[in-house]
Formats: C-alpha cells, sequence, structure tokens
C-alpha cells in the first residue's frame, strides 16, 4: 500500500510536527489505521507484527480528525 492511499489524519500543520514527517495517524480505505512513530522495545510483538511510539497529542489530533 503506498503512503499516497491512506488519509492523514494528524500533522497537517498543527501541532508538534507542521508538516513535518513524523508520528503520524493514517486511515485506509478499509477503516484500519496506520501508525507511524519511533520504533519501541517495550517488549517483542509477535512474528509479522512490530510495536511504535507516538505522543499523546498524535492520538488526540487523530481523534479530533474523526469527530469523535
Amino acid at each position: 500500500m503506498a503512503r499516497e492511499e491512506l488519509t492523514r489524519l494528524t500533522g497537517n500543520g498543527n501541532g508538534e510536527c507542521g508538516q513535518g514527517d513524523c508520528p503520524n495517524v493514517y486511515r485506509t480505505a478499509s477503516g484500519s489505521f496506520v501508525v507511524q512513530g519511533d520504533l519501541s522495545d517495550a517488549f517483542t510483538p509477535p512474528s509479522g507484527e512490530g510495536l511504535v511510539e507516538i505522543p499523546e497529542s498524535v492520538l488526540k489530533e487523530a481523534v479530533r480528525a474523526l469527530g469523535w
């Protein structure tokens, strides 16, 4: 899936990163989410999965963008 196929919910000029390429939340066409953030080693996830860490403010921005 290409980034252009995702709807960017965060980092659109508001918040910590402005339009920079830092922690962000995206929505897919099927309604699931893709999260971009710093790699985390909090625990070892199952095979095929990964852990990322994002600031609380990024998650709040995503929720506002969805109107929740």
